[in-house]
C-alpha cells in the first residue's frame, strides 16, 4: 500500500475516491486517476493578459491621468478581491475541508489561471499606482501623502515577497506534481497548506493597503 493512501485513508477514510487496485497495490480512483490533461499554463488566457499588458504600457507612455487611475484601481480592487476571497474564504472553508483527491481536482481547475491572473493583476496595480503617484507628485517629501506611500511600499514590499517566495513556487510545484502519472497526495497538501497560509498573510496585508489607500485618499 503506498504512503499516498495511507495517509487518505487515514485522514478521510477509505470511501474518498481511493480504491485499491486489484493486486492490493497502487489505487486505482482518486490519485492515480488523476488525469494530467491540462496546461500549466493556459494558451488562451495569454492574448488576453498580453492585451491588458500593452494598454498598461500604452496608458504609462501617454501619462494620462485617467488611464493610470483605471489601471491602478481596476488591477488593485482585483488583486484584493483574490487575495482576500484565497486567503480567508477558499483557503480556510473551502480546501482545509476537502479530501486530497478532491483538492487535487480543484488544483487542475484552479491553479493554471492563476498563473496568467496574478502577474497580470500586480503589473497593474504597481506600475500604474507608481506612474500615477509621479504624475500626482505625491512622492515628494513635502506632501502630505508622502508617509503614508512610503508605507504603502513597505506593506507592497512584504507581499511581494510572500508572493515570489511562497504563492508562486508552492503554485508551480503543485501543478509540475500533478503532471506526474503517479501524483503524490502528501507532497500536494503540504504545497496546498504553504500557498494557502501565503494566501491568508497577503489577505491581511491587502486589509492594510486599503487602510493606506483610502487614507491617502481623503488627505
Amino acid at each position: 500500500m503506498s504512503t499516498t493512501r495511507s495517509l487518505t485513508e487515514a485522514q478521510y477514510g477509505p470511501a474518498e475516491g481511493l480504491e485499491p487496485g486489484g493486486d492490493g497495490g497502487p489505487p486505482t480512483g482518486g490519485l492515480a486517476g488523476a488525469a494530467t490533461d491540462f496546461r500549466i499554463v493556459p494558451l488562451k488566457g495569454i492574448p488576453v493578459a498580453a492585451a491588458i499588458l500593452v494598454g498598461l504600457i500604452v496608458a504609462i507612455a501617454t501619462n494620462k491621468l485617467w488611464a493610470l487611475d483605471f489601471f491602478h484601481v481596476v488591477g488593485g480592487g482585483l488583486w484584493t478581491a483574490t487575495d482576500l476571497f484565497i486567503g480567508l474564504f477558499i483557503g480556510p472553508m473551502v480546501l482545509a475541508r476537502l479530501s486530497i483527491p478532491a483538492r487535487i481536482e480543484f488544483s487542475k481547475r484552479f491553479m493554471p489561471k492563476m498563473i496568467i491572473i496574478m502577474p497580470v493583476l500586480v503589473t497593474m496595480t504597481l506600475a500604474g499606482g507608481f506612474q500615477l503617484a509621479l504624475k500626482s507628485h505625491f512622492l515628494s517629501p513635502a506632501m502630505p501623502e508622502h508617509g503614508w506611500l512610503i508605507a504603502a511600499f513597505c506593506v507592497v514590499g512584504v507581499m511581494l515577497v510572500v508572493a515570489m517566495g511562497t504563492l508562486g513556487p508552492a503554485n508551480l510545484a503543485i501543478l509540475f506534481e500533478l503532471k506526474k502519472p503517479q501524483p503524490d497526495g502528501e507532497i500536494i497538501g503540504k504545497l496546498m497548506g504553504r500557498f494557502v497560509w501565503g494566501a491568508a498573510i497577503l489577505g491581511v496585508m491587502q486589509v492594510a493597503t486599503l487602510i493606506i489607500m483610502t487614507r491617502v485618499a481623503t488627505l
